[in-house]
């Protein structure tokens, strides 16, 4: 997990950009109305911030701001003072680093736990808040619009309970606060109440709640809460003095979905929306991957895996009843009755007395087919095959009510197709560099088709070598697919050597090619029998 309070620095300053030194100039000016410091200075650029969407620069006095939070640097004039309803989000940046430079005036002592520091640099968060609050009751509004820009959609990726208060402390406390209201976060703490239980939730509240009415300078009550925060969550700082980080091994869970559904309402888009959305941004494919459009080979190949997916759900027929507005079959009664109703009122006749036998094929549930393809150096051969498999995979599930996404994993994961899309073109992908981003794809693939849950078909065709830089917390991702139903088919080349996991169906490939017709062959199976 990145450290939550980056945007607290003590490292160089941000280069100023031409572009924007009239909103650096205009906030400067209008900052000690903010904190009634008249020392500060504000900086406003492209990629200020030290990494965080703003920072304050307690040392020298410095408040930077991300200008990409603004936009362009003619979307309003900072001069006069309606340009923040403009802007609310970025000025809500403003008025939180405010509250830092009016507040935060406690450091923490030489030798604290790397792990209590962070908890209570974690309090100062919403206690910061709550005293801007208390001192200017209209900063609320713009500190509303900041909370999201200050969590992110994977502070929480997986269910313990570090993780949990640490949820608690950056939204539930700011009920407390009185910044956000119990309506906004019923979720969040819904979810936090699940994980930590009721009992250790109400502790830590107490926690933050003393954190709110300790004075700006209380360095030594501050890291006091801190240690309380840590023995309430069973965290010893002497025996584990760093905080600790998630397990990549396991799957995000109900905190991940709480957060994302909040930070969805919040941006006034559906969950669904706002998954599609932060994909987008996180997992693009970047600039140098080309686009070209399909071959007839190509257009081919969808139409044929299309007819073998139409074919696979009508394999099999069996014994079943049909209703027939005609004889012969048993009669039904009062279908009979309606449709002399019908028929008497002087309408078309719609219902259905007779009720025969026949052979139909069996209900068959949705295919969910996620293929994840190894982009790294050695898997080069087969990058042009699998960019192939990826659109013709999308063209023959669309015509058949199926679900599939390939993404491909190098130093990242790439989405190439997203589910229920129809690309126009091929998206061709590059197989260079490592392959360190395994979990991430599988993580992806798992929250875009519900890969773990039970009552559809679900299947996740991965093609590597194996040679992963993660295979433990990699073997743990496969073995809960597995057990939750979830079929693994692990294509990998025969002429390379590489680890082989359990809990797959692992086949040896010898031609590239040979990688997309086990695809289909496997996704035909699979509807066949199911």
């Amino acid at each position: 997990m990145p450290h939550p309070h980056n945007h607290l620095q003590h490292g160089p300053a941000a280069a100023g950009d031409p572009g924007w030194q009239a909103w650096s100039d205009a906030w400067t000016r209008h900052v000690p109305v903010l904190t009634g410091r008249t020392d500060l200075t504000v900086t406003v650029s492209p990629g200020a911030g030290g990494g965080a969407p703003a920072c304050f620069y307690p040392d020298t006095g410095r408040i930077e701001v991300d200008a990409t939070h603004i936009g362009a640097p003619d979307v309003a004039n900072p001069r006069r003072a309606g340009h923040k309803r403009l802007v609310p989000a970025a000025y809500g940046l403003l008025v939180h680093e405010a509250a830092h430079a009016a507040h935060s005036r406690w450091r923490t002592p030489p030798g604290t736990p790397r792990v209590v520091a962070a908890v209570a640099e974690l309090l100062e968060e919403s206690r910061i808040e709550h005293r801007q609050r208390a001192r200017r009751r209209g900063d609320r509004r713009w500190l509303r619009h900041t909370v999201t820009t200050l969590v992110a959609g994977d502070d929480v990726p997986v269910d313990d309970p570090w993780h949990a208060a640490y949820l608690a402390a950056l939204l539930v406390a700011r009920v407390d606060a009185r910044i956000l209201t119990t309506k906004d976060i019923k979720g969040v703490r819904a979810a936090v109440t699940t994980v930590l239980g009721r009992k250790r939730l109400l502790q830590l509240r107490e926690v933050w709640r003393q954190a709110h009415s300790l004075d700006d300078a209380d360095a030594a009550g501050m890291i006091d809460l801190a240690w309380r925060w840590c023995v309430i969550l069973g965290i010893d700082p002497h025996r584990q003095p760093h905080t600790p980080v998630p397990d990549p091994g396991v799957f995000a869970g109900l905190l991940a979905q709480a957060l994302a559904d909040y930070l969805a309402h919040t941006a006034g888009l559906t969950p669904a929306q706002y998954r599609d959305q932060q994909n987008t941004l996180r997992h693009s494919a970047p600039t140098t991957w080309t686009r070209r459009d399909p071959t007839d080979a190509e257009r081919a190949a969808a139409r044929h895996l299309a007819a073998r997916l139409r074919r696979a759900r009508t394999h099999h027929t069996e014994p079943d009843t049909r209703p027939s507005p005609i004889p012969p079959g048993r009669l039904r009664t009062r279908h009979a009755i309606t449709a002399q109703a019908q028929a008497a009122a002087g309408s078309t006749p719609t219902a259905t007395p007779w009720q025969r036998r026949v052979q139909l094929p069996p209900p068959k549930p949705t295919l969910h087919l996620g293929v994840i393809v190894d982009a790294s150096y050695s898997m080069h051969p087969y990058a042009a095959p699998m960019s192939s498999a990826g659109w013709i995979l999308a063209h023959a599930a669309h015509a058949n009510t199926a679900v599939t996404t390939t993404i491909a994993f190098g130093s990242r994961a790439t989405l190439l197709v997203a589910p229920r899309q129809r690309p126009h073109q091929v998206l061709e992908l590059t197989a260079a560099g490592g392959s360190s981003a395994f979990t991430d794809a599988v993580k992806l693939a798992d929250q875009m088709l519900q890969l773990r849950q039970p009552g559809r078909l679900r299947m996740l065709a991965v093609v590597s070598d194996g040679d992963l830089p993660d295979i433990e917390p990699a073997q743990r991702l496969i073995t809960t697919l597995h057990r939750t139903g979830c079929a693994v088919l692990w294509l990998r080349p025969a002429d390379l050597t590489g680890h082989t996991f359990t809990d797959t169906t692992t086949l040896a490939v010898a031609d590239p090619v040979q990688a997309v017709a086990q695809i289909a062959d496997a996704a035909v199976t699979a509807l066949e029998q199911a």
